[in-house]
Formats: C-alpha cells, structure tokens, sequence
C-alpha cells in the first residue's frame, strides 16, 4: 500500500521553543469534505502546527483508526471546541518540536526531541503531524513497533477508564463484554487476563467467537446463534456478572440487566444500537444495580493527564513486558483512509485498524 512521504520544503516555522531543523511549512491531512459515507475522506495540504504551551507536535507514523472517526465523518460526533477537524484520536511517532512548559511526564521533566511516543489526542491524527499534550503521551518501549503503539491509547485509555475505575472491577469478578473483536473488545480481554477478571464476550458469528477465545477470552457467545442472556445465566450458573460494558445501547440494555448479579454494575461507551432504553428502576434499586457511562474524548485536560499517568504506573510496565499488546487487524496507507473506514463499517476487522503514515 503507498506511503505518504514527509517531504516538503525545509524552512523551519517559527516555533516557541525547541524545534527539529527539517519541519516543512506544509503537510497531508485527511479531512471531510462533507458528513457522509467513506468516500467524503479527502487527502487536503494544510500548514504544519505549531506546539502550544504544554504541547508536542509529533511526525506521525502511525494512527489508530477507531469507531469515533467513523461516527464524525458520518456527522454526528463533532469535535470538541478548541480541537482539530481532522480525524483521529491517537498516534504514535516522535517529537519534532515542543510549545513551552511541554513536560512529558513519563518521558523526564523536559521532553526529548525525536522521542518516541504513543498520544492520546483529540484530533488531528490523520495526518503527517499532529499536536498532543505532552502529558497525554507515553513513551514506546523497546519491542513494541509504532504501529502497536499507534493502536493503544484509545482503547487502553477508554477500557481502563471504564472497566476499573468507573466500574471498579476487581480480580475474581466476572465481567460481560460486547463487541469481543473489536478495538475495544480485544483490550478488554486482554486486560481481564491481566487482572484476574473471567471474561465473557459476545461476538457475530462462529468465527469471530474462536478468534476471541485464542486471545484469551474464557467464554464466547455467538449473538446471532443464541440469546446471550441465557447463555450469560448458564455460564454463570444463574448468579450473573458484576459488570457490563456495553457499547450497544438500545434495546440492548434491559437484556444487560437480566445477565448482572445484585450490585453489578453497567457501564456504556457507545450507541451504536440506539440512544433509547427503557428499563425498570425498580430492579436497579431491587437489586442495586448501577448504570453509568462516558466518553473520552470531551474529558478535561487534567482528567486525560491523570488517566495517562495511572495507565502510565499500573499497566505501561505490562507493555514495556511484552505482556499487553493490541490486536491489530489491517494497516491502510493515509491515502487509503476511506478503504479504512469501509473496512470499520463492515465489521469484518479482528482489533485495530491503523494508518501507515511515514
């Protein structure tokens, strides 16, 4: 698949603070040329960024692709104000330049040019460069390529956030994962195995349901085979599962409810089944159930910052181990981003899906 050069002219933008000699003036972005279907991704030249306070600006190897671009370029997820038109909530390259006070705090006090990092970023990653808080990014450790780590904060940041803290998971629980082979899914899974969780997944076909339980999944349930509440009952032994993370919503949320035990917990990341449920709350307080939800990328500066430093403490050590690895599914050219999402909305991805950018 063709790859974007980072060629252009050499003339160095005026930067105000540490800066690489080789920055062009310009560079390729996707953007959307209008909300519709895959197709209104467009290749468009625009000028490179400049780092603020408290910003990196990273030549971009890899982007993550995730189900939020989708959901923008359709029209219905904007950016937050203040944040890029372009797609793409994550990447991973090096630093070519730093805004002042730009302290990377799992890289040392200052940051170091031509740093390898992995962003969390709240748009902007379809493209050459991309601006990031310097203390939303983590180091890349030896061992893990940049298109790994393109294919991490996302849905690190997101499960995490989630899973364990706004559903406070603990080791020896049991949790219920929608989607098994998604982004999202595969993180889930594989951060269930890591903390001690039984995970049980739901996936939309046979195959897909094998591939879950070779990455580690303890059960899987074939959705369009079988109802999932029942089979959540059988695999529980009628007790259920303390948590939920669903990314459906919809007429999909009365059934969570049935698979939780007493004090579960459902947490919702996503709609894509409806943004209506209709539910009976005298069995959330019968049974004590709590429902809750986010999304990521509206939180605060601060809020993103603290998550990076926890997942930075408690689970980086795992990645820098060889331990925690995204699945990755297909690597598109940023040309190629259309055939990206295409692929996203068919739904016959296994994990990530990333552009190949330098």
């Amino acid at each position: 698949m063709q790859r974007i050069p980072n060629g252009g002219e050499t003339t160095v933008p005026s930067y105000s603070s540490e800066v690489c000699a080789d920055l062009p003036k310009e560079m390729v972005a996707i953007g959307i040329a209008a909300p519709g279907g895959p197709e209104m991704l467009r290749p468009q030249t625009m000028p490179v960024p400049v780092p603020g306070p408290g910003e990196v600006l990273i030549r971009v190897a890899q982007a993550g692709v995730n189900r939020p671009d989708v959901v923008q370029r359709q029209g219905f997820y904007p950016p937050p104000p203040g944040a890029s038109p372009i797609p793409g909530l994550e990447v991973a390259g090096h630093i070519v330049a730093c805004g002042e006070d730009g302290a990377v705090p799992a890289l040392g006090a200052a940051p170091a040019l031509g740093a390898a990092v992995a962003a969390l970023v709240n748009g902007g990653g379809y493209a050459q460069y991309c601006l990031a808080r310097a203390d939303h990014c983590l180091p890349v450790p030896d061992g893990l390529s940049l298109a790994e780590a393109a294919a991490l904060p996302e849905t690190l940041f997101t499960v995490w956030h989630n899973v364990f803290e706004r559903a406070f998971a603990r080791d020896g629980e049991t949790i219920l994962i929608h989607g098994g082979t998604s982004g999202i899914g595969t993180m889930a899974i594989a951060l269930a195995r890591l903390f001690g969780l039984t995970s049980i997944v739901t996936c939309g076909s046979a195959d897909k349901c094998a591939h879950a339980l070779a990455l580690g999944a303890d059960h899987a349930i074939d959705y369009r085979a079988s109802d999932f509440v029942a089979e959540v009952a059988a695999i529980t032994g009628g007790r259920g599962v303390e948590i939920v993370l669903d990314m459906v919503a919809g007429d999909y949320v009365p059934r969570n409810l049935k698979c939780l035990a007493d004090d579960g917990r459902h947490v919702t990341i996503a709609v894509q089944g409806g943004l209506r449920a209709e539910i009976s709350m005298a069995e959330v307080m019968m049974r004590r159930l709590m429902l809750t939800g986010s999304t990521l990328r509206a939180r605060s500066n601060t809020f993103k910052a603290m998550l990076a430093q926890e997942i930075h403490e408690t689970v980086w050590p795992l990645v820098a181990e060889g331990q925690l690895r995204p699945v990755m599914d297909t690597a598109f050219a940023l040309i190629d981003a259309p055939a990206a999402h295409a692929r996203m909305e068919q739904g016959s991805h296994i994990g990530k899906i990333v552009l190949d950018i330098a």
